[in-house]
């Protein structure tokens, strides 16, 4: 090979392996694991195919494709899920997650997202002339005396502690480690009643023989959670909430998961 053609040769070599090299940079979006409570319809649940579903399932990966990086989504104990971000083993929580004082102290949260209150939950029973009607109203069925069945780690428990057991109110207050075995315990009669956020409530009882008495207005509202100090994470998220909500996607979303259910 002559000494100008091997230069032009080895010059196109660069140039290629420059591109492929580039190319692959390109290609290398960051990853963040995006840890849910894996039983916590319609906002985030594993579905029967082994695969994350729910409303802010579809919404973090929204958010993920716009902001040009990969989520992984992977099932936490809603207890320990704090915990569980602060070592590092999650970059995230974005699972129906309230944002609270106590909270805040531990982790930052998102420009808040959604709004709820909590649900009073009873079976439904048999009355005299053989209708089907809730066990106890609001005020019964979370008075002294009765057993109350919350998701352990969550703002229920936290309000029924402090509003009513604190307050001397007699209550029997039984925890779970998902809110799904509340329901179930419900339903055979092992408690009286349950305490949940009412989307989640209504999701977990449609179709069956449970019934909302009422709500527990607590003006709480949901944010998503990264590690203190995590700007770069936290900006990202803010600003893919903010572009989602502004899209019709948002609107498509809300009425699947939210209005729809």
């Amino acid at each position: 090979m002559f000494p100008q053609a091997s230069m032009r040769f080895a010059v196109v070599l660069c140039l290629v392996s420059l591109l492929a090299s580039l190319s692959g940079v390109a290609a290398d979006k960051p990853v963040y694991v995006d840890g849910i409570d894996a039983a916590f319809p319609p906002f985030s649940y594993i579905g029967e195919n082994g695969d994350p579903a729910g409303f802010d399932v579809e919404v973090i990966q929204w958010i993920a494709d716009e902001m040009g990086f990969d989520v992984e989504i992977v099932p936490v104990d809603w207890d320990a899920i704090i915990p569980t971000l602060k070592v590092g083993t999650i970059d995230m929580i974005a699972s129906g997650m309230t944002i609270t004082s106590e909270r805040l102290k531990q982790v930052d949260f998102t420009d808040p997202y959604w709004a709820i209150d909590l649900a009073v939950v009873t079976r439904k029973v048999a009355d005299d002339q053989g209708e089907s009607v809730p066990q106890f109203n609001i005020f019964s069925a979370i008075a002294a005396g009765q057993t109350v069945g919350v998701q352990r780690g969550t703002t229920s428990q936290t309000w029924l502690q402090e509003n009513l057991i604190d307050k001397g109110v007699a209550l029997d207050l039984k925890l779970y480690d998902s809110f799904l075995l509340v329901v179930e315990d419900l339903l055979i009669g092992r408690i009286d009643a349950a305490v949940m956020d009412e989307p989640t409530a209504r999701s977990a009882i449609a179709g069956r023989d449970a019934a909302i008495v009422g709500t527990i207005n607590t003006g709480e509202i949901y944010g998503y959670a990264v590690r203190k100090g995590d700007n770069t994470l936290l900006a990202l998220l803010n600003e893919g909430l903010k572009r989602i909500k502004a899209s019709d996607e948002w609107d498509r979303l809300v009425e699947k998961w939210l209005i729809g259910s």
